[in-house]
C-alpha cells in the first residue's frame, strides 16, 4: 500500500489515560475543545465516543454550549424581514437592460438559426423517415410525422383511434421514393403485439417461453439464497 502523502488524516492513537479522560469530560464539554486537548479531529471524538457508549448530558442539552433552537430562543430575529417592509423590488419589472443588448435579443416570432423549414426530411432515432409538418410548440409529435403515415393518411384519411401505422412484414423502408401505400398497413393495438411477441408462434411456442419465465425465475431465486 503507498503513502497517504498527506491526504489521509493521521489516525489517532488513544492512549488509555486518554479514554478514560475522554469518558469523564464528553457528557459536559464541546467536542471542539476535547479535539483541541486531544490533539485531534472532532469526527474522532465523535467515533470513540460513541466506541465508549458515551452521550451528552441533558444538562448539556439544555445548555448554550449545545448551540441547538430551542423553542423560545428566537435566534436570527434581528435579520428577519419585518412585517410591513417593502421590498426594494416592488412595481419594478424585469431587470434593467443594457440598451446594446436589446439589439440581440429574441423577438417575438423569432424561430432559431438551426429551425428546418416545414417539409424537410430527418431520420429519428429508430431510423424512421420523417417529414416536418408543422412549427407548433410542444413535443415533437405535434412537429415530425412518419412519412409512411403520412402516406396512409393521403389515400385514407384520418388514422382511427388505438391504431397506427407500420410497414407490412419484410417491408421496412426508410427511402422516400420507395415508401407507397401498398407497403404500410394500419393496425391496432392487439395486431400490434401479435406482431411483436412470441404470441406470433402459436400457442405451443408462446407456452414453452412462459415455461422458460418460470424456471429462470426459480433458478434466480435459488441463486440469490
Amino acid at each position: 500500500m503507498t503513502k497517504s502523502r498527506g491526504i489521509l488524516r493521521k489516525r489517532k492513537q488513544w492512549t488509555a489515560d486518554e479514554l478514560a479522560l475522554l469518558k469523564a469530560l464528553y457528557p459536559c464539554t464541546r467536542c471542539e475543545a476535547l479535539a483541541t486537548l486531544f490533539n485531534c479531529q472532532k469526527n474522532q471524538v465523535y467515533k470513540m465516543a460513541k466506541i465508549l457508549g458515551v452521550a451528552k448530558s441533558q444538562w448539556f442539552k439544555d445548555s448554550p454550549m449545545a448551540s441547538r433552537l430551542r423553542r423560545g430562543d428566537n435566534l436570527g430575529w434581528e435579520y428577519r424581514y419585518k412585517k410591513g417592509n417593502i421590498p426594494a423590488n416592488k412595481g419594478v419589472k424585469g431587470l434593467p437592460v443594457h440598451p446594446n443588448s436589446v439589439a440581440t435579443q429574441f423577438k417575438k416570432g423569432i424561430q432559431p438559426q438551426n429551425t428546418m423549414p416545414i417539409g424537410a426530411y430527418r431520420y429519428d432515432a429508430s431510423n424512421v423517415l420523417q417529414r416536418k409538418v408543422s412549427n407548433a410548440k410542444g413535443s415533437n409529435s405535434k412537429r415530425w410525422r412518419s412519412v409512411h403515415e403520412l402516406v396512409w393518411i393521403e389515400h385514407n384519411g384520418p388514422v382511427p383511434e388505438k391504431h397506427f401505422c407500420v410497414f407490412k412484414p419484410g417491408m421496412w423502408t426508410n427511402k422516400l421514393e420507395e415508401i407507397t401505400i401498398d407497403r404500410i398497413d394500419c393496425i391496432d393495438l392487439a395486431e400490434n403485439m401479435r406482431r411483436n411477441s412470441f404470441h406470433r408462434y402459436g400457442k405451443e411456442v408462446a407456452q414453452l417461453y412462459q415455461l422458460s419465465a418460470q424456471i429462470t425465475r426459480q433458478i434466480n431465486k435459488r441463486t440469490a439464497q
